[in-house]
């Protein structure tokens, strides 16, 4: 749901990256799951630029992910996926060569960017990403976004 980033004032209250845009995640009273176990939101509030600004109990470390069980995310539809379901899934170029593994899917300000396990990064644009097939495990891109063999 979002990951601890810099603090923001003296009282413990930090900016929430990579943010989830379902604000009732945030909630105060909403529980996460820390690092070390489940967290509260006691103050939530919005800092520079609108960004989501949180102070849970009991605190946690820069960097630490904030997360919510899988059981309470809602089904995503057919030609949805969640971000973190792109993590390990094989990428392949339309005509099948495969260009590696999803490392990690990072936000940039104008699409989100997939890293390979390749070093590869790729638009996470309908340009490049032609399907998101999670059942077979795979993404199939465009010919054109990796260097030739």
């Amino acid at each position: 749901m979002g990951r601890v980033g810099r603090p923001h004032g003296v009282h413990g209250a930090f900016f929430v990256e990579n943010a989830s845009e379902d604000p009732a995640r945030f909630a105060v009273g909403a529980t996460l799951h820390g690092p070390a176990g489940l967290v509260k939101v006691v103050e939530r509030k919005h800092g520079s630029g609108g960004r989501v600004v949180l102070r849970v109990e009991p605190p946690v470390e820069r960097g630490a992910l904030l997360r919510v069980p899988r059981s309470e995310l809602e089904q995503p539809a057919e030609d949805e996926y969640y971000v973190f379901e792109l993590v390990g899934l094989e990428v392949v170029e339309e005509g099948g060569r495969v260009l590696g593994k999803v490392a990690e899917v990072y936000p940039s300000p104008a699409n989100d960017v997939l890293e390979l396990d390749s070093g590869l990064a790729l638009p996470l644009v309908e340009a490049c990403v032609r399907a998101v097939e999670r059942e077979r495990g795979r993404i199939v891109v465009a010919p054109g976004f990796a260097d030739p063999e």
